[in-house]
C-alpha cells in the first residue's frame, strides 16, 4: 500500500485526506478527535492495538517539525500493512504486538503551524499577517524563509 506521500509538503490537508484513506483501507483503525487547533482544525490521535502496554508518539509541535507527521503517518500505514499480513516491522512481529501494546499516536500536533511553514496557508490571510507581525518581535529566530520579507 502506498497512501502518504514522503516526497511533498505535508499539510493539514493531505493529513486529512491520508487518515481517512488510511480508514478505509485499515477499518481497525481507532481514529478520534481529541480537540481543536487555535484555527479550529481537528486534532485527530490514532488508536494502533488493543494490549495493556501502552506508548503515545507525538509530532510537529513546533511548525517547522512538519516532516515528523508524515513518518508518524508513514509508520501508521506500515504498521497497519504488516498487521493485514502478518508480518514484522523493526523486527516486530505486528500482531503479537498489536494485542500485546495500545500504540497512540497524534501525527500533527500544531497543523496551523504546518499549514504556515509548508505555504497551505495564504500570506494575505489575516492569520498570517498576525504571525508576521509578531515574527518581527524575534529577529533571532530562525523563522522559514518563507515568513522573510
Amino acid at each position: 500500500m502506498n497512501i502518504v506521500p514522503t516526497n511533498i509538503n505535508y499539510t493539514y490537508s493531505i493529513f486529512r485526506k491520508n487518515l481517512i484513506e488510511l480508514n478505509t483501507a485499515f477499518p481497525f483503525l481507532n481514529i478520534q478527535v481529541v480537540g481543536n487547533s487555535v484555527m479550529g482544525k481537528n486534532l485527530y490521535v490514532v488508536k494502533l492495538g488493543n494490549g495493556p502496554n501502552k506508548v503515545f508518539y507525538s509530532g510537529s509541535f513546533h511548525a517547522n517539525e512538519w516532516i515528523c507527521s508524515v513518518v508518524l503517518m508513514k509508520f501508521i500505514e506500515d504498521y497497519c500493512d504488516a498487521f493485514v499480513n502478518k508480518t514484522s516491522l523493526f523486527n516486530q512481529y505486528i500482531p503479537d504486538l498489536f494485542n500485546s501494546a495500545s500504540i497512540y499516536i497524534m501525527p500533527m500536533v500544531n497543523p496551523d503551524g504546518v499549514n504556515l511553514v509548508t505555504g497551505a496557508l495564504p500570506t494575505s490571510s489575516y492569520a498570517y499577517e498576525k504571525v508576521r507581525e509578531i515574527s518581527n518581535s524575534f529577529p533571532d529566530i530562525p523563522f522559514p524563509s518563507r515568513m522573510e520579507g
